[in-house]
């Protein structure tokens, strides 16, 4: 069974009470849970945190044993050369999500510093994104 974890960064925990219009309605713990039941053959876990530290602690704590990371950093993506480091020294591939289209949003949002060590980008399909993240480990 593959070990697939979803790595979500700084105001992710708001989701479904922030900026709905940008960011959908729900939960990210209840699609979660939707997202274990469609995918019953991947062993997938999730964690979230709003310290850019403790986000780089778990990308090399997961990152020489697991399958793949699914990587949501928010902000911090257009920011963290450190997170951006911690996925460059790791074994483990990496796909940088996005729920909003970030090229849509202000200019600022349109760079990602980590995407050049990423497998991909995926961006703009909501909390979907992840969904397709997940697919792309099934190959």
């Amino acid at each position: 069974m593959r070990k697939i974890i979803i790595i979500n960064g700084p105001n992710l925990n708001l989701l479904g009470k922030r900026e709905p219009e940008t960011y959908g309605n729900k939960p990210f713990d209840s699609y979660f849970k939707e997202l274990v039941a469609e995918f019953p053959e991947m062993e997938l876990t999730s964690f979230q945190s709003n310290v850019e530290g403790e986000i780089i602690n778990k990308i090399q704590d997961v990152g020489f044993s697991y399958d793949g990371i699914i990587l949501n950093a928010g902000g911090y993506t257009h920011t963290s050369i450190a997170i951006a480091d911690a996925v460059a020294a790791i074994d483990t591939q990496v796909i940088e999500v996005h729920i909003s289209n970030v090229y849509a949003r202000e200019e600022y949002r349109h760079q990602s510093i980590m995407a050049k060590n990423c497998k991909g980008v995926i961006a703009g399909f909501g909390l979907n994104s992840y969904e397709m993240a997940i697919t792309s480990f099934l190959k």
